[in-house]
């Protein structure tokens, strides 16, 4: 599969670039980023071409992935996907829930395949937890907690990252506790039902009613001192209490499973559950966390 790798920020440097051009399965076969002499600099370390027009390298790719600011993404998936570019995303997919309505739109109509890259869905450890806690059912309350130190001290080369900065850990780790939580719980009842409160620095907890009569909590930060960072997640019923094992394989080995989810779409046609659809909900579920805020 001919990819073509949007974006030259720390996460397309770290992660989907390496996982791209180490992969069996894939060429890659340009680069193209909003300052062309960072797409010229990461291209020549993937040793592939820098690209400065978008649209010819998607003439020249079976595939795109994209590394960009949600809602930079989301109006370039549209375009890729009207040239029938399969989609490998980040999450969020976008930042409104229009947006995220005409990426979806968007796949629909070109009839390509997506995948939107939740990384614990994707790493060995956490998405066999994950699947295992579906299968078996019957939980009652489920949390999950994604607390980082982005801009609580650390030395984190996404403190600079001007759509964090504004939109904070609701919008950029917000992603990854959903793609725990509505897998195993079902999705939410409504979006009248969903609650949101403030902390400290950026920090929000959230209220979740799922359709199965389970709750759950959320609790979003980049505030927290380095000492205090972590994830955490568990769901408690009948079976006892289950808790998500720690991800400890590099970003970028789950990358490599996500091209191989989205070649899988693309040969059998079979949506994968990481889909836009969910991405979609994920955004829907998130403006209105954000609109209920104090």
């Amino acid at each position: 599969m001919k990819f073509g790798l949007l974006g030259t920020g720390p996460w397309a440097g770290s992660t989907h670039g390496p996982a791209l051009a180490a992969h069996k399965g894939v060429e890659l076969t340009g680069v193209w980023g909003r300052r062309p002499e960072a797409a010229r600099e990461l291209a020549g370390q993937l040793d592939t071409r820098a690209y400065d027009d978008v649209d010819a390298l998607l003439a020249d790719c079976d595939a795109v992935a994209v590394a960009l600011p949600p809602d930079v993404q989301a109006p370039l998936a549209v375009r890729a996907a009207a040239a029938g570019c399969h989609l490998l995303l980040d999450k969020p997919v976008a930042t409104t829930p229009r947006g995220a309505q005409q990426v979806t739109d968007a796949v629909a109509a070109a009839g390509v395949a997506s995948v939107v890259f939740f990384t614990l869905r994707f790493s060995g450890s956490t998405a066999a937890w994950i699947d295992e806690q579906a299968r078996t059912g019957g939980w009652l309350t489920g949390r999950a907690d994604w607390l980082s130190p982005v801009f609580g001290g650390a030395d984190s080369p996404y403190a600079a990252s001007p759509w964090r900065e504004e939109k904070g850990a609701l919008w950029d780790v917000g992603p990854h506790a959903l793609s725990v939580l509505l897998p195993v719980l079902g999705d939410v009842t409504g979006l009248e039902e969903v609650r949101a409160a403030r902390g400290p620095g950026d920090t929000v907890h959230l209220t979740l009613r799922h359709v199965g009569g389970a709750s759950s909590t959320a609790t979003l930060s980049h505030s927290v001192p380095p000492a205090a960072a972590g994830v955490t997640a568990e769901v408690r019923g009948a079976a006892g209490v289950a808790e998500l094992p720690h991800r400890d394989e590099p970003a970028a080995d789950a990358f490599a499973a996500a091209v191989d989810a989205l070649a899988e779409a693309a040969r059998t046609g079979t949506p994968h559950p990481c889909d836009v659809r969910f991405a979609q909900r994920v955004t829907q579920i998130l403006a209105r966390a954000e609109s209920a805020l104090p």
